[in-house]
């Protein structure tokens, strides 16, 4: 004969027959904080029981502990420790919601939504949801603000960890302003009294000033900065062996700057040495000076062997 189950005795039930909480609030959990808890749990048991009331025949739904049966779960056990409470589903939300709140670490706009839910639950007034969930009235209403954020700059929070008064700060923006504001609090990595100053900058911006989320590109008028920077690279690459030559010059009306860098090294790098510079005249009257070029020329080119020098 099985025994008669009375509320707030703890039974060992079957993980199978346990339904999750349809008014859990967190929608996010660490899979490795769950693997580590598991881990916990085959060494140690499960410490703390999980909360369930009875919805039918063999039958239970969570009311607190998911993450608890989450664990047990991944550890494979077959039955847990469960309190059995007689709550309807106004209480049941109410007490899934606390459990989350007094545990550190759930996200801002979960508790909101959790908070809405317990409100249209119970049917009565912010005021009263406040007192019930010990919290005062302004901050529960702050909490509810910000499910006026889209989704999508829901989803910025979170993905970039920002704090609840992080998004706070941007709803004293228009709609339309606040993804560019919390995208620069995110790319900056602004603190909380940094994204206050931000905002007041953008309300107080006139018309037609460049706004301070612009994302611009910083240009240097003098292109010898660059050029330093990379005769500075190429000389760091001389001191260490490698023959990196460069070449600088004008074309087009740009500035050409070439650097040359071979890729297999030689054994000896041969010492070279810098061309003289020659006028147009110059080549002329030295091409003058050379009698029978075309005749060496030939020769040499008719002979494999090297040309010798010889000394008088």
């Amino acid at each position: 004969m099985m025994e008669k189950q009375k509320p707030g005795k703890v039974l060992m039930l079957p993980v199978d027959a346990i339904e999750p909480s349809p008014y859990q609030a967190r929608t996010a959990f660490d899979d490795t904080e769950i693997a580590a808890l598991a881990v916990s749990i085959l060494q140690n048991g499960l410490l703390q029981p999980i909360s369930v009331r009875r919805i039918g025949i063999r039958k239970y739904q969570l009311i607190a502990g998911e993450r608890r049966l989450r664990a047990c779960r991944l550890a494979k056990l077959e039955r847990v420790p469960a309190i059995l409470a007689d709550w309807n589903d106004s209480e049941s939300a109410a007490l899934g919601l606390l459990e989350n709140i007094q545990r550190s670490q759930l996200d801002p706009f979960d508790t909101a939504r959790g908070i809405r839910e317990v409100i249209r639950l119970w049917g009565c007034t912010q005021a009263e949801a406040a007192r019930r969930l010990g919290l005062s009235q302004p901050a529960l209403a702050n909490k509810l603000r910000l499910l006026s954020l889209t989704t999508e700059q829901q989803q910025i929070c979170t993905a970039n960890h920002l704090s609840e008064r992080h998004a706070r700060a941007v709803l004293r923006l228009p709609e339309n302003r606040r993804t560019a504001a919390l995208e620069k609090i995110a790319r900056d990595g602004l603190s909380v009294r940094e994204a206050d100053k931000l905002v007041e900058t953008m309300l107080t911006a006139a018309p037609g000033e460049a706004s301070p989320c612009r994302k611009t590109t910083p240009m240097v008028k003098d292109v010898r900065l660059f050029v330093n920077t990379l005769q500075h690279a190429v000389d760091l690459m001389a001191q260490k062996g490698i023959p990196a030559t460069t070449t600088c010059g004008k074309r087009d009306g740009c500035l050409e700057y070439i650097v040359r860098i071979p890729v297999e090294a030689a054994e000896t790098p041969p010492l070279t040495l810098p061309a003289p510079i020659l006028t147009v005249s110059d080549a002329r009257e030295e091409e003058d000076s050379i009698p029978g070029e075309d005749s060496d020329a030939s020769d040499a080119s008719a002979d494999p062997r090297p040309a010798l020098c010889t000394v008088d």
